[in-house]
């Protein structure tokens, strides 16, 4: 037997895991990487955060991104080439993240990589009948585990799609096994470049489990941002916005797309929500000489009212709702305040109450999925349906 799968099945029989949970999201301002230890599997999972951060990328590496990201037309030979050296700039941020917290690799029996987004193509929004779902990350595994000497699961969202997903929101299953609990109705909320939730009813019936986008988080500030404001890449502590005033016109033309009409659950990403949709709007809104400070604060008030908007839809006749939040929506102050104000009637609290960094959050899910794909099985949540099919993810390369 191949020493790789027989050490794969001693894994799996294994009581616990020590896994690197990679998560680089569509804000490409760092990757996180998690060194999680992982017990048992699917409902009865345990999982501990043993060393956790967050390493910034260098500017080059933000520029290369960018030249393919979330665009329709980009250079095939770029594409090609990034699939490989994002992995192996992955991959030298493992090494020296375990040479700093004095971790023996040969310790660590798998690398959970979700790779860097490039394009997102629900079919709603590609709209080419003959064409499925689809969704494409780079970062290529093998390099990865190669250049690591780490057994490596990735692609995670394939599997998804081929099933009958969108391919995202993923966090549905790593919420469900690591933050149920019986008597409290939470609802764990994402805000990343997309903000998304997954809902987690109080009676554990897995049958109403449910995640979805909401639509912009960051995307649009960030981008904005960047483009507008040198040198910075996010509107750190509100500074922006809080000088602006929002403006009401291009509020409405901005909230004026089918997908906020769309039933739950669903998925979107920059592809939709980018600079030019914000164009759009303020030519529709007469709004385009906005001053930078009132687009910032409306382009934030935005964000906040179609969160609030999907959860409230979401979770219209229940009590004792708690909502839990990570991501870097989250140290927005005036984003946050957007939404506690229109949810007067629930709880909020940061996934730091349930004993996980938030920052962290995302790269522990990916652990959770790689930890299922070894140990675990088919994890029945949701109705089976290609909303959230019972399906494990991932594809597994090994090194030498």
């Amino acid at each position: 037997m191949n020493a790789n799968i027989n050490r794969l099945f001693n894994m799996g029989q294994s009581p616990s895991r020590l896994i690197i949970g990679l998560m680089s999201g569509t804000s490409v301002d760092g990757l996180d990487v998690a060194l999680c230890r992982c017990k048992g599997f699917g409902p009865d999972t345990e999982i501990d955060i043993i060393q956790f951060e967050t390493v910034s990328y260098p500017d080059d590496y933000r520029q290369e991104i960018k030249s393919v990201f979330s665009k329709r037309a980009v250079d095939l030979e770029k594409v090609c080439l990034l699939n490989e050296w994002i992995a192996v700039q992955h991959a030298n941020i493992i090494n020296d993240c375990l040479k700093k917290w004095k971790i023996d690799p040969a310790t660590v029996d798998l690398v959970a990589s979700h790779g860097q987004t490039i394009y997102h193509a629900p079919k709603f929004l590609h709209g080419q009948e003959k064409f499925p779902n689809a969704t494409l990350q780079i970062g290529d595994g093998d390099h990865l585990a190669v250049k690591t000497g780490i057994i490596t699961i990735s692609d995670f969202r394939q599997k998804h799609i081929a099933a009958g997903g969108e391919g995202a929101p993923l966090a549905v299953y790593g919420d469900f096994l690591i933050f149920s609990k019986k008597g409290e109705n939470r609802i764990l909320l994402n805000i990343g470049g997309i903000a998304n939730f997954t809902y987690l009813p109080g009676d554990l019936d897995g049958e109403k489990v449910f995640s979805t986008d909401t639509g912009p988080g960051n995307t649009l500030m960030d981008a904005f941002v960047q483009q507008n404001f040198s040198g910075k890449y996010f509107d750190e502590q509100s500074a922006i916005a809080g000088k602006g005033v929002i403006n009401e016109k291009l509020l409405f033309e901005l909230k004026k797309n089918e997908f906020f009409q769309k039933d739950f659950p669903k998925t979107t990403g920059p592809e939709l929500f980018n600079l030019a949709y914000v164009d759009k709007a303020n030519i529709a809104a007469g709004t385009s000489s906005i001053m930078h400070e009132d687009l910032m604060a409306t382009l934030n008030r935005f964000s906040a009212d179609t969160i609030v908007d999907a959860i409230q839809r979401s979770s219209s006749g229940l009590t004792d709702v708690v909502v839990y939040t990570s991501g870097g929506g989250m140290h927005n102050p005036i984003l946050m305040e957007n939404i506690r104000q229109q949810l007067p009637g629930y709880s909020f609290q940061t996934t730091d109450a349930l004993g996980i960094n938030p920052d962290a959050k995302e790269a522990l899910l990916f652990a959770v999925l790689a930890n299922e794909a070894v140990a675990g099985g088919k994890t029945e949540i949701g109705n089976g349906s290609s909303d959230i099919p019972f399906v494990s993810m991932g594809k597994i390369s090994f090194p030498f």
